[in-house]
């Protein structure tokens, strides 16, 4: 069996099926989960991984691939550059077809050494996993790696009379937990074998099987919608996020109404318009003025409401009854020597689009209309007017703003 480490392109490959016709969550391969569609944390750490020199996308959904295709043209494009999408037959993308029919079918016409199969439902997955897993492969005598996790969990069987027997201890010495082995679980999260054991067992695994442990809140994928609620507390418990991989940040700017504002018209009983803003979001712009950064608001909106904030606030800028956003936006950068690529910008809205789609890092409120939430770079948990802004920043400021691009 031929295995060779990383001695030229092409030797190991990630294969990541991901298919358009999940049925208890549509499209959920691109469903956002903490800021991204969720294939791209498996994509991501696929080409993160040191030991892979190529990652394939296979799907049958043209509103996949042209996800996937973005992500090359994104934030931190050089980890994407692996990337190559290709398409799945009908056959191999039905309700029916197993994992293997679709591995089987891509072996069939493209040349490779060895593949990891990655699942897109375990958006845990690190590069280091991967790393790991492909150290334990190549090492002499192991046919193929899976990737496990330890559970201490006592476990019982019912005989056919309907008693119950313990499997894995012994009910007269209950061990502590801290005692107790436990057993190991597949996780779902990577398989890696040889071109060659592929085609001959036709199975993701085969031969001598080793196991690559990995942490216990792997455990849990994605299949049902409880999952997914699941996963991103794990996730946000874990510190992933996108907000990790944009560009350096020099100007922050926001839209006013729908993202400071819950979007909301208010009157008093005398005419008089009010707007419900939050007061945390002004903490939040003074801890980004605090490191340099320019922040602003570009709303369409004309209104002394607006302005008075901005002053409370201290911000920079303030352009206010702004029709062509992405327009002031580049104007506002050439007079300050910035790039539009070192901006952010919060927007709710479908006039927001277009300066969204310019910008290094675009963000919106969880109550956006869904057109800007498929363009932003980042939803968040929070919707307009009720801190958005604020969790935003306190993500952002986790980064060190004055890294070099």
């Amino acid at each position: 069996m031929i295995k060779t480490s990383r001695t030229g392109r092409g030797n190991n490959i990630a294969f990541i099926p991901v298919r358009g016709g999940s049925k208890s969550i549509p499209l959920k391969n691109i469903k956002k989960i903490r800021g991204r569609p969720l294939v791209y944390w498996s994509v991501k750490a696929a080409c993160e991984c040191k030991y892979i020199d190529k990652v394939y996308v296979a799907t049958d959904s043209e509103k996949i691939k042209n996800v996937v295709e973005k992500f090359k043209s994104g934030p931190c494009t050089n980890s994407f550059c692996k990337i190559e999408v290709i398409g799945r037959s009908v056959e191999s993308a039905s309700d029916t077809a197993s994992t293997e029919y679709a591995m089987l079918e891509f072996a069939e016409t493209h040349n490779f050494e060895n593949i990891v199969l990655i699942q897109a439902t375990s958006p845990l997955l690190s590069n280091i996993d991967l790393d790991r897993g492909f150290e334990c492969f190549l090492e002499a005598g192991t046919d193929s790696v899976l990737s496990v996790v330890r559970q201490k969990r006592f476990h019982w069987m019912i005989d056919k009379q309907g008693y119950a027997h313990p499997t894995n201890y012994d009910v007269f010495k209950r061990p502590r937990r801290q005692e107790f082995d436990g057993y190991m679980v597949e996780n779902g999260a990577f398989y890696i074998s040889s071109k060659a054991a592929l085609l001959k067992s036709r199975n993701r695994v085969s031969g001598n099987i080793k196991a690559v442990e990995m942490n216990e809140d792997t455990f849990f994928e994605i299949d049902e919608p409880g999952d997914w609620i699941m996963i991103e507390a794990l996730m946000r418990k874990n510190g992933i996020s996108a907000l990790r991989d944009i560009p350096v940040i020099k100007m922050f700017l926001t839209d006013c109404d729908g993202c400071l504002t819950d979007g909301g018209m208010y009157y008093s009983e005398n005419g008089d318009e009010m707007k419900k803003f939050n007061t945390r979001d002004g903490m939040g712009f003074a801890l980004l003025k605090n490191t340099g950064i320019i922040t602003g608001i570009i709303t369409s909106e004309n209104v002394k409401l607006n302005r008075k904030r901005a002053e409370k606030m201290k911000l920079d800028i303030l352009e206010a009854g702004c029709k062509d956003k992405l327009s002031a936006a580049r104007i506002l950068c050439e007079e300050r020597g910035i790039a539009l690529e070192n901006v952010a910008y919060v927007g709710d809205d479908i006039n927001d689009i277009a300066l969204m789609k310019e910008v290094g890092f675009s963000c919106c409120p969880a109550d956006a209309v869904e057109a800007v939430k498929d363009v932003a770079d980042y939803v968040a948990d929070a919707c307009g007017g009720e801190g958005v802004i604020r969790e935003i920043i306190e993500n952002l400021m986790g980064i060190d703003f004055n890294r070099n691009i």
